[in-house]
């Protein structure tokens, strides 16, 4: 399955690349927001992507940041705690008939967990991120664009930070949880500069 999407997308961008012109006309930036709290924690983050080419009317692609700051408050032991997760990219949105967008964002984010998915404080490591997807996609005024969809993650990293907030699950004929899906939701918006 993961091959297929991968594959699936590859044709997708591919098809306009060829088949129109490289343009660094009517760049955007986007940014998309985290942020969640609860008297045990919460996050605060944000992922910035600049469009610096386009091609045709439907192909933005460029680079990326993210920098996500999390908090930890533990009221039975007092100890309170936090970390922050940082790193790049690039990212690359179709968008068709001003209505659906597809897309494909990689990013490297340095991790506070190990590969066994676990929070350390010593040694933090670099996780690999590969999320396709797709959703709603609308343009106003020609000058601001929101994305709304959903995003799959093909690496699905063991020290991915993004695996807290997976809320997708498949469940057995008892009701416990087998599988968690590494699915995001991710809203989206970009303003044409």
């Amino acid at each position: 399955m993961k091959k297929f999407l991968s594959l699936l997308f590859i044709a997708v961008f591919t098809s306009y690349s060829f088949s129109q012109e490289l343009t660094t006309e009517n760049p955007e930036i986007g940014f998309d927001l985290a942020f969640s709290s609860s008297t045990l924690g919460g996050n605060a983050g944000i992922g910035l992507k600049y469009s610096a080419f386009q091609v045709g009317d439907v192909l933005v692609f460029g680079p990326s940041v993210r920098y996500e700051r999390t908090w930890v408050k533990n009221s039975f032991t007092g100890v309170n705690g936090g970390y922050n997760v940082y790193g790049g990219g690039v990212f690359a949105h179709t968008r068709f008939y001003n209505a659906i967008f597809l897309g494909l964002e990689y990013e490297i984010l340095k991790s506070p967990f190990n590969s066994n998915g676990f929070l350390t404080g010593v040694n933090s490591s670099w996780a690999h991120t590969l999320f396709l997807g797709g959703g709603f996609s609308r343009e106003f005024n020609e000058s601001f664009r929101i994305n709304a969809g959903l995003m799959y993650d093909v690496i699905n990293a063991d020290n991915s930070p993004f695996k807290r907030s997976y809320s997708i699950s498949q469940k057995d004929a008892n009701g416990n949880i087998v599988k968690i899906l590494p699915i995001i939701f991710r809203l989206a918006f970009f303003i044409r500069l």
